[in-house]
């Protein structure tokens, strides 16, 4: 799998793009404000309908512009697929696959599979829980696009049961009454059954994941270790494994949520479930968090994007391998390491501010970026 064409209508900083692209390792050097970072994170968009920068479409739009195009053409199994997404902050965006309009954004998810490390994933290691949580959900869609239904149906029925508790505890605190808690009950197992399923594929997931984040973190660094992810939910104390199965898991959500009801109509929010638990990286026995060095700290974000890549692989083929701005916060060692890893990916696109910041193992097409311009290749 790889980009062949990525063009660019009013995305970020350009006002035009086109960028012709093949397998191996492309490279986009540029000093920074110029640009390298807005192409590789179209390439994203395409794949997640998101970005790994900012929360919401409307920066992704040039300044001035009513809306951003990002349009890409995606080699597999040596079959073309054209992608185009039309982004309009504010309303709704729109597809098309083939040139042909697709019935929602979401259709386009599955085409094109990517795995991005940028400087912002150091969150994965020293961020709150909420940034381990995407990165597990993220990659359930990667892997199978119908998880982005089961995921906006959780988070729909969650800001649902979160208005209808904090309604209730209005009631009881400020007009002393009794809620009614018969419609509470109905968004209970609601919630119930869409939390087991999204749970069932997280466990299922960590337990894919961990030999492969080990083994990415012994192959990068011989500093710290071993890396061991696992899950831990809200259901269970810490220490605890949840049941498995998804009507256990839905059984145990509704019996959480009964025994914590006092505690939810108090603070008016839910505290059982998915939203709450929390991917742990233990690295050498202790908690990464708060223990692992700024270089462990890197290591184990990057072992976990690998064990990303390597996960997808297993799928099939290979998705397309972004790294942005990574080389710089390397040392040598781990630079050559990273390199050697990575190389025989069917595509990796690199971004870098200076080319010595390149490995010599990632030799491919090399990219000038100055001023919103693309240059060589």
């Amino acid at each position: 799998m790889y980009v062949s064409h990525l063009q660019l209508a009013d995305f970020r900083s350009y006002a035009e793009a086109l960028v012709e692209l093949g397998p191996g390792v492309s490279v986009f050097v540029g000093s920074n404000g110029q640009g390298k970072t807005n192409l590789v994170e179209a390439v994203g968009y395409v794949a997640t309908l998101g970005s790994h920068r900012v929360s919401s479409d409307t920066p992704l739009v040039r300044q001035g512009a009513a809306r951003a195009i990002v349009r890409a053409r995606v080699v597999r199994d040596g079959r073309d697929m054209l992608v185009d997404l039309e982004i309009n902050p504010g309303r709704a965006n729109r597809a098309r696959i083939n040139r042909a309009a697709a019935g929602r954004p979401r259709d386009v998810l599955g085409i094109l599979r990517t795995v991005l490390f940028a400087p912002e994933d150091l969150a994965l290691v020293k961020g709150d829980p909420g940034e381990r949580r995407r990165f597990l959900d993220d990659l359930l869609v990667s892997r199978s696009p119908r998880m982005a239904g089961v995921r906006a149906d959780y988070d729909r029925v969650l800001k649902q049961r979160n208005a209808l508790l904090k309604t209730a505890s209005g009631k009881m605190f400020r007009q002393r009454s009794a809620p009614d808690l018969s419609t509470l009950e109905v968004w209970d197992a609601h919630l119930a059954e869409a939390g087991a399923e999204l749970l069932a594929a997280r466990l299922d997931l960590v337990e894919a994941l961990r030999p492969l984040v080990g083994a990415s973190y012994a192959g990068l660094t011989d500093s710290g270790g071993p890396a061991v992810p696992a899950y831990r939910s809200s259901l269970v104390d810490e220490g605890e494994e949840p049941p498995r199965g998804r009507e256990d898991l839905a059984r145990a959500l509704r019996e959480a949520m009964a025994a914590q009801r006092d505690r939810e109509l108090q603070r008016g929010v839910s505290l059982v479930g998915p939203h709450r638990d929390d991917l742990f990286l233990e690295l050498g026995g202790m908690p990464a968090r708060g223990y692992a060095s700024q270089g462990e700290s890197w290591s184990y974000a990057l072992s976990l994007k690998l064990a990303a890549f390597d996960l997808l692989r297993e799928d099939g083929d290979d998705p397309v391998l972004i790294l942005d701005d990574v080389f710089a916060e390397l040392d040598s060692e781990r630079r050559r390491r990273l390199a050697e890893r990575v190389r025989d990916a069917e595509q990796v696109l690199v971004t870098a501010a200076v080319p010595d910041d390149i490995p010599a193992e990632l030799d491919g097409a090399r990219f000038g970026v100055h001023e919103g311009e693309v240059l060589g290749g």
